[in-house]
């Protein structure tokens, strides 16, 4: 997984801008990205540590089901991977 998909980069923006404690609600990051939530789940579980085809995943995120609750969290590798792409030009744009 790059950090240069545009997808994956949307994604690590909204999570690095939201409160790091709780993380964020699979519906909220969905909404917030204008998009249906079993998209962005799809696209959570090639960023996570999941093996698929074959590869492992970067480990960035790790969504958690807490009751009747999906939780998406930043994990220390996706935080990197945010900070570094918040730092790079053009990261205005991501941040809206």
């Amino acid at each position: 997984m790059r950090t240069d998909d545009p997808f994956s980069m949307a994604i690590l923006a909204a999570l690095a801008a939201a409160p790091s404690v709780g993380g964020m609600s699979l519906p909220r990051l969905a909404k917030r990205l204008d998009l249906g939530v079993s998209v962005v789940l799809r696209q959570l579980s090639m960023m996570g540590d999941a093996v698929i085809g074959g590869q492992p995943g970067p480990a960035w995120v790790r969504v958690v089901q807490t009751e009747d609750r999906w939780v998406v969290h930043l994990t220390d590798a996706g935080r990197s991977a945010a900070e570094s792409l918040l730092a790079s030009p053009g990261a205005s744009e991501l941040a809206e």
